[in-house]
């Protein structure tokens, strides 16, 4: 799964200083908004999501897994992409609510929606990938991640 982010240039270095989670999300949904794979409305959609029922998307300590919806009209293809923010966003005050890596689910439909958040999941318990991903600061020590692991 490394290298179908890589493949399909859905992998991104932000060099934003960014501290608010909203705007995180928003850094992280924005290759998907550059492919035209979502709109602004499915961004809002995550942030509206996050703000009624909590930080749902931070699914492990240092991972976050933006995602609505998967009926939204502002979604019009399936991928998910990878942002590594600069520093670890905090979305509550318990330091376990904090993400650094961002993978940004969009899916037109249920089916697609379940099966990226199992091949997600997948992706994440490979032992010692997170700490890797979150030592990483450039495409190419993602590079040398994705070719060690070979996922």
């Amino acid at each position: 799964m490394l290298k179908y982010f890589f493949d399909n240039d859905l992998v991104k270095y932000s060099d934003k200083k960014i501290t608010d989670w909203k705007e995180a999300i928003s850094e992280s949904c924005q290759l998907l908004l550059d492919k035209q794979l979502i709109d602004q409305t499915y961004v809002d959609e995550i942030i509206h999501c996050v703000e009624e029922h909590g930080p749902y998307i931070v699914i492990v300590p240092q991972v976050a897994m933006p995602h609505s919806s998967e009926e939204s009209s502002g979604v019009f293809g399936t991928a998910i992409s990878f942002t590594k923010m600069l520093e670890p966003i905090q979305f509550e005050s318990e330091e376990d609510k904090s993400a650094i890596l961002f993978f940004t689910l969009a899916a037109k439909n249920a089916e697609e929606h379940m099966e990226n958040i199992q091949n997600l999941s997948e992706l994440l318990m490979t032992e010692g990938l997170i700490e890797r991903l979150a030592a990483t600061n450039s495409i190419e020590d993602y590079q040398a991640v994705m070719n060690e692991y070979k996922l």
